[in-house]
């Protein structure tokens, strides 16, 4: 009697798998039919359009990126000497202290040398300008605190509040960039 209670029990089991196997197959057959009524809804020149779409955006995407590495490498280039060119300055600015020393000198073989030094700092400027350096105009003009360093105010007569009065120490551009803001004293 067990054993055909149990077995009515297991049919009853496969039975209700039996069900929801069919049940499932009947789901997935109307999921089937609606997909391939989807498919059949969708327009081909509609597709093409999207596809289109989609390529011309990752063209101009990567045009974007192809120029946006060319100013990138040509920045790099442009500014790849900058440390060396700091460095320098300070040579440069030497030869102006010696220059402006030599100048006080009245013996005439300090003034030959005065000569000599001045042709090497003009030969050394000229160089130098070739790879994009440029001193920035101070004395003179107006305050900016892009290109100035204020270090010092000064009231002087007939000169307008801001105007620079003397420069401690000339700035420069490397290729248009401020590498060394020049130190000066403004009028107030």
């Amino acid at each position: 009697m067990e054993t055909e209670v149990d077995n009515s029990k297991q049919e009853e089991k496969v039975a209700k798998t039996e069900a929801e196997v069919e049940a499932e197959v009947e789901a997935e057959e109307v999921m089937a039919e609606t997909l391939e009524e989807k498919l059949e809804k969708i327009e081909p020149e509609k597709v093409e359009e999207d596809f289109k779409s989609k390529y011309y955006y990752l063209a101009a995407e990567m045009d974007n990126m192809c120029k946006r590495f060319q100013r990138e490498k040509e920045g790099i280039v442009k500014y790849s000497n900058e440390r060396l060119i700091t460095d320098l300055l300070e040579v440069f600015d030497n030869f102006d202290r010696t220059i402006s020393a030599i100048s006080k000198e009245d013996d005439s073989k300090v003034k030959n040398i005065l000569v000599g030094v001045e042709m090497v700092k003009n030969q050394f400027a000229s160089l130098l300008a070739r790879y994009g350096l440029s001193p920035v105009k101070s004395q003179g003009e107006m305050f900016d605190p892009n290109y100035h360093e204020a270090v010092a105010e000064r009231e002087v007569d007939g000169r307008k509040e801001m105007e620079i009065v003397e420069e401690y120490q000339r700035g420069y551009l490397l290729n248009g960039r401020v590498i060394r803001a020049a130190k000066v004293v403004v009028a107030k």
